[in-house]
């Protein structure tokens, strides 16, 4: 005898005899129902899992409903709108009606083909050139249009004083600095104090007429030294000026004067 084990033969041979009470028949003969059951909701469950990307591909991406989104709020701000301005001026008026005379380009022609007048020069002498011949007003109020801002331009004289480092031109002496020193050497009266040695300081601007201006003693040695390097720089001729992007300038100059007494 074949025996299916799908089927519950094989049950009933097994517990003949036996107490179905048991709890182990009641499993044994719903197996079969459980196991189809088993099967059907598990091969549901495998093909909802794997049909999930195929569902996701229809649904709508949310990056795309942010960039929506996104679009849609975004705002345009206007400039704002220009005041109209007040106080204007009035427009000047138009310049009054001259008398034109149409000009009449020469043609060679026969006497009888002539339709037109030529104007003799004389009586365009004084009159505008146009394309047709209007009569002017003579009584018409004359007006000049205004041209420009009306605020000449004024250049301002540089009277800055430069340090002589740091401009293009230094100024020199005439002859150079060797006949300067020399010319201090010459004309410096050096007080007669035995021992007395040491050096002068002194500044001065040298101006744009080449004059020595502000002469200052920075230090002396006293017995007088500072008044006499005064009084000779005062004497000194005019220098070179310096210069500045091609103009003449203002310029400070210092001197170290050296003072050592006969002995």
């Amino acid at each position: 005898m074949k025996l299916d084990i799908l089927n519950n033969q094989w049950l009933e041979i097994v517990f003949e005899g036996r107490n179905k009470k048991y709890g182990a028949y009641d499993l044994r003969k719903a197996v079969t129902k459980n196991t189809l059951r088993a099967f059907l909701i598990g091969a549901f469950v495998f093909a909802f899992a794997v049909s999930i990307p195929k569902i996701l591909s229809f649904l709508p991406d949310s990056s795309d409903n942010d960039e929506a989104l996104n679009v849609k709020i975004t705002t345009v701000k206007l400039p704002p709108k220009e005041k109209p301005k007040e106080n204007l001026p009035p427009p000047p008026p138009p310049p009054p009606k001259q008398d034109q005379v149409k000009f009449v380009k020469p043609v060679v022609a026969k006497a009888e083909d002539v339709v037109e007048e030529i104007v003799v020069i004389k009586e365009i002498k004084e009159k505008k050139i146009g394309a047709e011949t209007i009569k002017g007003d003579p009584d018409a109020v004359l007006t000049v249009e205004p041209v420009g801002t009306g605020v000449a331009a004024v250049v301002e004289e540089d009277n800055t004083v430069y340090n002589q480092a740091g401009i293009e031109v230094k100024p020199d002496f005439p002859g150079g600095m060797e006949k300067f020193y020399k010319f201090i050497s010459n004309n410096y009266r050096t007080p007669e104090e035995e021992g007395l040695k040491g050096k002068v300081y002194v500044t001065f601007v040298v101006e744009k007429d080449g004059s020595l201006t502000d002469i200052k003693v920075l230090r002396d040695i006293g017995y007088g030294t500072g008044k006499e390097a005064i009084r000779v720089l005062k004497a000194t001729p005019k220098w070179n000026p310096g210069e500045q992007n091609g103009k003449k300038v203002r310029c400070t100059f210092s001197l170290p004067i050296s003072i050592q007494s006969a002995e």
